[in-house]
């Protein structure tokens, strides 16, 4: 994917300085998964030949202040999303941190700020819409107030897709996370349009797999969502060449356990990594994480781990992979 440009503002008043007549859209769009992709298509249509396509969006998450402990992980970074945005066709990137002036504006005066200020032609959102302070305003408030206004207001319907297990749901980032906290990065996939990534700078472990002659990059992955501990074939990208990876999610139990870490072994790469940003695409579940009695059993394993993984990560896209199911299946 080519990223195009993408001119990015911070706060309300880069908000207010937005060029009438854009195509308008608001919402945390954490993961730009297929529902998100698909407002986003409505609105990139409806901006041609008009001021342009701009997305406001919350960064971080408002529930980093005000409950942290209800904030959900992300599943993509704040670079991510950007890449992601502007891929999408969007024009003009509004960003809001979560400070007093925007948490505390009532859903009519935020309505009365883009009535009157920002002076959108169009605002495109999906059915779950909420907006204000303590999600006082959704979409029969705004079809109420739009209906005397200039602005035109579209509701793009949730997308639905059919999981592995032939269960059709509606898309969604909370469904995201459910999938991917039960290892199933599969269908994860199907909802996201596309692998689900992690993303980190690769930090200091502790040496064991290069110890063992099976290298590791250890990825610090922040306050991005990590999936439930297991063994992934995956996929790396570095300096344009693309390499299976088999990602270890978990706490070392052989070794007695610990913090839990992510690491990553290239196969054929060879080379430096440390302090370089990786991005980590997940294609399917291999195992659940195991004890094994020494060393060596778990060097064997981890070769058959590799051997998997090579064949199931498929370079080209457009062939399918055989589908492997995660053993956590109920969600």
């Amino acid at each position: 994917m080519i990223w195009q440009p993408m001119n990015t503002g911070q706060g309300l008043e880069a908000l207010r300085k937005l060029p009438p007549g854009t195509t308008l859209s608001v919402g945390n769009f954490d993961g730009l998964h297929r529902g998100h992709q698909q407002i986003l298509r409505v609105a990139r249509r409806l901006a041609d030949g008009g001021a342009g396509l701009a997305v406001v969006t919350f960064e971080p998450h408002p529930l980093t202040v005000i409950r942290p402990e209800l904030a959900p992980p992300r599943l993509t970074t704040s670079p991510m999303k950007q890449q992601l945005l502007a891929g999408a066709g969007v024009d003009f990137l509004v960003v809001l941190p979560p400070e007093p002036a925007v948490l505390n504006l009532a859903a009519e005066d935020f309505w009365t700020i883009l009535r009157d200020q920002v002076r959108p032609a169009h605002i495109v959102e999906g059915t779950s819409f909420t907006f204000g302070k303590n999600r006082g305003g959704n979409l029969d408030r705004l079809r109420q107030w739009s209906s005397g206004s200039s602005v035109r207001l579209h509701t793009v319907p949730a997308v639905e897709v059919v999981l592995l297990d032939l269960r059709i749901v509606q898309v969604s980032s909370s469904l995201i996370r459910l999938l991917l906290t039960h290892g199933r990065v599969r269908d994860a996939a199907i909802c996201l349009g596309r692998p689900y990534v992690l993303e980190g700078p690769v930090v200091r472990g502790f040496g064991r797999g290069r110890k063992l002659g099976i290298p590791t990059a250890n990825l610090y992955c922040g306050d991005q969502l990590v999936p439930q501990e297991g063994v992934y074939a995956a996929r790396c990208t570095v300096q344009g060449r693309t390499y299976p990876a088999a990602l270890s999610i978990g706490s070392l139990p052989t070794f007695g356990g610990g913090r839990a870490q992510v690491e990553a072994h290239l196969v054929g790469f060879e080379g430096d990594l440390y302090d370089q940003l990786l991005r980590v695409e997940l294609i399917d579940w291999l195992r659940e994480q195991v004890r094994y009695g020494n060393v060596e059993a778990l060097a064997r394993q981890i070769r058959l781990d590799i051997q998997q993984t090579v064949d199931r990560v498929d370079r080209d896209p457009a062939k399918p992979l055989a589908w492997h199911v995660a053993p956590s299946a109920a969600v």
